[in-house]
């Protein structure tokens, strides 16, 4: 099967009500990264030093050497950077989420007590601070789970939230396989949390971000100033307060890092902003972990057949009488390069009439022709498929006065003579009185006027018949 995996529709036009406690407008939370300790390091058994995230400008790693300045960087944010937000944050009473890596905890019991002191949700943020991306499936899998052994043990309970942040095109779902997380949050895809289903596993997601995210002053484009810090977060936070004042509320997260942030400097931008959101009436400051507990409460997931994920025999069976009595279009619409944005109505629909409309003149008047006339014999007959059926009665046609059905019966036997197939209409736009006066408008068009416009019409019906079989 020609199959796309990457999801590029989301909630779409329609996303769910957060229902965020207390009828929050939005819900803001923190994560500070905890990686000090974790990073590469020839101490840590790694092949150089650390590169990533530091105000070392155009820092590179050293091959087989210690970096003396860049460990001292790191060793700022566990020495005294972790410490004023720890203060800054218990001063406010907002939670936040550790992404902590389980090395670093493990060098770290006095900032782990301190964390667990103030009641703060700790995930975990792997095994060390190190690249993923070319770590063979294997050796991922395994350092998964050394990171949930060490941190367990470090912590004193399991981690519930993951995030890598430096990972793999596998990372998320050997997360998931694993079993035991609440929560992913290695995706940047989303404003709400989301169901991602991993085999027989519905996985959680709680996207992240890295523009809301202090890693920017160690980036280019990136913050100098605190200033430029808070203005962001304070922009950030306005559109979706006021999304969630006219009732579509949100999620943003704010990721954090100890040897970043947690200098004087950078620091004064991140309490403008705790000040500033404290200033307004429903906000919601949580951890992840609370954000995974009410998102599996209030929105469980429901699985239902994916179309793209279906074989092809189920496929045509469940799809090829959308076009009336044209199995070959679903046949057809199976080979192309289906995935998740072709298992909702629309995105099915528009997969299905691609064919249609790529077929040949001939095979879409067989289509046209193979439609029944409106309110003729063969509804008299109750031979109609059941679409068909259903779709006549929603406008009252299997209930005609006898006038009235010879009037059909009339139009109908002169559009067939004109143009050499049925009258075509999407019935649930219209009722009884539109359909007839459509009727005798169309009858006057010309023949490729009207095959045009019967062509749309099929569409159409196709378009209800798949907004009552999927989402």
């Amino acid at each position: 099967m020609n199959r796309y995996p990457r999801n590029m529709i989301g909630y779409g036009a329609t996303p769910p009500d957060a229902a965020w406690p207390g009828g929050a407008k939005v819900a803001v939370q923190f994560v500070l990264n905890y990686e000090e300790g974790g990073e590469n390091c020839v101490l840590h058994g790694d092949a150089g030093s650390e590169a990533f995230l530091s105000d070392i400008a155009g820092a590179a790693p050293w091959p087989g050497q210690r970096h003396w300045n860049m460990e001292s960087i790191y060793e700022y944010g566990a020495r005294a950077g972790f410490w004023r937000l720890h203060r800054m944050f218990t001063g406010a009473s907002i939670p936040v989420t550790i992404y902590g890596v389980a090395s670093a905890l493990a060098r770290s019991p006095e900032q782990v007590a301190a964390m667990k002191s103030a009641g703060w949700e700790i995930a975990s943020h792997g095994l060390k601070w190190v690249e993923h991306k070319d770590m063979p499936e294997a050796e991922e899998r395994a350092a998964i789970a050394e990171a949930v052994r060490l941190h367990t043990e470090v912590v004193g309970t399991r981690p519930r939230g993951w995030y890598t942040g430096r990972c793999s095109a596998n990372t998320v779902r050997l997360v998931a396989e694993e079993g035991g997380f609440d929560y992913i949050s290695d995706t940047y895809d989303d404003d709400l949390p989301y169901w991602l289903e991993v085999g027989d596993r519905d996985q959680l997601i709680i996207p992240y971000t890295l523009e809301a995210n202090d890693m920017r002053f160690a980036t280019a484009p990136g913050y100098i100033t605190g200033e430029q810090f808070f203005q962001y977060l304070k922009d950030a936070f306005d559109v979706l307060y006021a999304e969630g004042e006219a009732g579509a509320p949100k999620m943003m997260s704010v990721g954090l890092h100890c040897r970043l942030i947690g200098r004087p400097g950078k620091a004064a931008g991140l309490k403008r902003f705790l000040d500033y959101i404290q200033g307004f009436e429903g906000v919601w400051c949580p951890r992840r972990a609370d954000i995974a507990d009410h998102w599996a409460e209030t929105h469980p997931h429901k699985r239902y057949t994916r179309p793209s994920q279906m074989e092809r025999e189920s496929f045509v069976a469940a799809y090829g009488g959308i076009f009336e009595h044209s199995p070959w279009i679903a046949e057809r619409a199976f080979d192309l390069e289906l995935g998740p944005a072709h298992d909702t109505a629309l995105g099915l629909h528009n997969a299905l009439c691609r064919m249609f409309r790529s077929a040949s003149e001939a095979e879409r008047l067989g289509v046209l022709t193979a439609h029944p006339d409106l309110a003729g014999k063969l509804a008299a007959a109750k031979r109609l498929t059941a679409e068909s059926t259903s779709e006549q009665a929603s406008a009252g046609l299997d209930a005609l006065t006898d006038a009235e059905r010879e009037s059909f019966t009339q139009l109908n036997t002169a559009y067939v003579e004109k143009h050499g197939f049925p009258f075509i209409i999407a019935v649930r736009d219209h009722d009884k009185a539109s359909i007839l006066a459509a009727f005798e408008r169309r009858i006057e068009n010309d023949r490729d006027t009207e095959f045009a416009e019967a062509c749309r019409q099929v569409e159409r019906i196709a378009e209800f018949r798949l907004k009552d079989l999927l989402p």
